[in-house]
């Protein structure tokens, strides 16, 4: 089956490269293409979802996907991480560890957002942990020289914070920097009992220098925005938790 990305609803990005908001949470989920391979960047947040989310994105790849990135152990952008059966799985390092032994937390934060309890249940008993612990900096190949840096750039919305870095491969492609929660753009980033509010300008920091001023940067949720608006949005978390520069 051939479609195309807005067919789909999803917005691309650059060649290869595109995004879509999942409605509910408007959690964004991220894919990547190469010749034989296609990541996938956050898996919704039901088994349903993921489901729904593969199948779009093995559309539009003209494969299966290979490979799956979650930035944050959220049930949004988690729990449908089993639908990828197969795939490469990478996180940021010690979120096995959330998914392990923090169930009870992640159940009560996903029915109280308002997902449905029995899918909630059965996202859990099938819970995917990351086989691949990102701790710093990892180059992942997707052949046909397309790479894309993951950077655990944590603690910061969560205790265990992953970053996407796309290079663009095509003449005026802009590097795409998919940010989980880190950045938002509909609403006031979220900062739960699980976030570390005095590193979250550094992380911002550390976003900004990898992606660099002319990236598109692509919020947890919300709109695509530019290094201005992480920058503000820097600044603005920054006062909010009285960290100093």
């Amino acid at each position: 089956m051939t479609v195309t990305w807005e067919e789909l609803g999803w917005e691309r990005l650059a060649a290869g490269v595109g995004r879509c908001r999942l409605p509910g949470w408007d959690c964004t989920a991220g894919l990547v293409v190469g010749r034989d391979t296609a990541l996938v960047i956050d898996a919704g947040s039901s088994l349903g979802e993921g489901v729904r989310l593969r199948t779009q994105a093995q559309w539009l790849a003209g494969h299966r996907v290979t490979h799956l990135a979650l930035t944050h152990p959220h049930f949004d952008h988690v729990f449908g991480a089993a639908a990828f059966a197969g795939a490469e799985v990478y996180g940021p390092v010690g979120m096995d560890t959330v998914s392990a032994h923090a169930r009870a937390e992640m159940r009560s934060d996903a029915v109280g957002n308002g997902l449905d309890p029995d899918a909630a249940d059965e996202a859990l008993d099938a819970l995917v942990h990351p086989r691949h612990q990102v701790s710093g900096e990892w180059t992942l190949d997707l052949e046909d020289g397309r790479q894309v840096l993951l950077a655990n750039v944590g603690p910061a919305h969560t205790a265990h914070d992953l970053v996407v870095l796309v290079p663009g491969v095509a003449s005026g492609d802009r590097e795409v920097v998919f940010c989980g929660d880190l950045v938002e753009e509909s609403g006031e980033p979220q900062a739960g009992p699980d976030a570390v509010p005095s590193h979250w300008p550094a992380a911002l920091d550390r976003l900004l220098d990898l992606g660099g001023e002319d990236a598109l940067y692509v919020p947890g949720h919300g709109a695509v925005v530019d290094a201005e608006f992480v920058r503000r949005q820097r600044d603005a978390l920054a006062a909010r938790f009285g960290v100093s520069p």
